[in-house]
């Protein structure tokens, strides 16, 4: 398959920028794969995320993926992988012969490190024991289980395709497959949903003991059917005493909150999030992926792909929908919109380590997001007081140029 990579609107932001340090140190690399493909469309669901037909183009996508990543090895050259991520859509609806066939294409291209984390994407309508088991055997090594809920009127209400049963058994299935580290998505503030609700659906996710909760609260998208025909939401005071029993019931049972909306037991972290959000690298590829690549000149530059998978898969038009080198001006926010919803921040010599610009340049900022109860005051670390977490946006407005 030949794309044409030069058909590639380049977009960078800015007029000449005065040069930034150069990086000390790359941070990790990691490497997030799309598959765009679902059963079925979910109302409340803005993600990238198409209805499969009946017989999915894996060969014919699988191709498309290792020639995308291809176009991209030239700013990757001499780096290892640290993490992998199959997103979707429902990556677990492709054939494990399809994904060993990618991940060996990957492994051949960019070394993997000795500890690798692979995640991959699952719903419980899509689970079988014997598919999970070779999944476990190409190296894929955690799972993230989208549940959102075990009740059978909310997965309706949530055009879910699986039912409470199923995702219980889903759980049962990942272990017996041999996948010892794996997360649960569940969502709150559902439709109608009262604060009983909720905590059963908290309590039942418990139970199953995975090692890992991403617990969220449902919002209403723009491009959703929920948007356009919004459903009857928990009031502002049931959602919040929904919030704060479901973190005092996660704590109890082990799940240290280290994110917004992610919980995990002890070591159990999502490493590949956790590059993310202290701003690591990763290279995107896949129909509407985003990557983001430091290099060792000091440019940080994101990149998205093309967005459609008619297109994506279409040797006339380009992988690279576009490319944007952050500006000085641009990088305070865009580092800290990530690090910052981290609960413990990061370390403040990570900033100039990661951006190439000195501490120095968020003073301001800093200096009135301190004042107004919104950063800890911590010279060796960035990190939200807990009012700064419930009130991010109008922390990361503070860094705004």
């Amino acid at each position: 398959m030949i794309h044409d990579s030069s058909a590639s609107p380049l977009i960078f932001g800015g007029a000449a920028q005065s040069p930034r340090a150069a990086l000390p140190v790359l941070p990790p690399l990691a490497l997030y794969i799309h598959i765009p493909w679902c059963v079925r469309k979910c109302p409340y669901c803005d993600f990238n995320s198409h209805t499969a037909s009946p017989v999915l183009p894996e060969e014919e996508y699988v191709d498309a993926l290792l020639a995308d990543l291809d176009q991209d090895l030239h700013a990757v050259y001499g780096r290892e992988l640290s993490s992998i991520f199959f997103g979707g859509g429902t990556p677990s609806l492709f054939s494990a012969q399809a994904l060993g066939r990618l991940l060996k294409g990957v492994e051949q291209r960019i070394p993997f490190a000795s500890d690798i984390e692979i995640t991959l994407e699952a719903n419980p309508g899509t689970f079988e024991q014997e598919k999970f088991v070779a999944y476990r055997a190409l190296g894929i090594n955690r799972l993230s289980i989208g549940i959102q809920s075990f009740q059978e009127e909310k997965l309706k209400a949530l055009g879910r395709i699986h039912n409470g049963d199923e995702a219980v058994r889903a759980a049962g299935m990942a272990r017996q497959a041999g996948f010892d580290n794996f997360n649960m998505d569940l969502m709150h503030g559902l439709p109608d949903q009262s604060l009983d609700d909720a905590l059963s659906d908290l309590r039942q996710a418990i139970a199953l003991k995975p090692t890992h909760l991403s617990w969220y609260q449902l919002t209403l998208e723009p491009n959703t059917v929920f948007w356009n025909q919004p459903p009857t939401l928990p009031e502002d005071d049931t959602l919040w005493d929904i919030q704060e029993a479901g973190q005092a019931l996660l704590a109890e049972h082990g799940y240290a909150q280290y994110e917004v909306s992610a919980y995990a037991q002890p070591g159990r972290p999502a490493r590949h999030n956790l590059n993310y959000w202290s701003f690591g690298d990763f290279i995107g590829i896949g129909a509407g992926a985003h990557g983001k690549l430091s290099h060792p000149d000091g440019r940080i530059v994101r990149t998205w792909k093309t967005r459609l998978p008619k297109d994506y898969l279409n040797p006339a038009k380009s992988f690279k929908a576009g490319e944007k080198a952050l500006t000085n001006e641009e990088m305070p926010f865009e580092f800290l919109m990530n690090a910052l919803r981290l609960t413990e921040g990061v370390e403040s010599r990570l900033y100039p380590e990661r951006t190439g610009m000195s501490l120095e340049s968020l003073a301001e900022g800093r200096k009135v997001a301190e004042q107004s109860g919104l950063l800890q005051v911590e010279p060796s670390r960035l990190a939200a007081t807990e009012r700064g977490q419930l009130f991010l946006n109008d922390l990361l407005q503070t860094f705004l140029s």
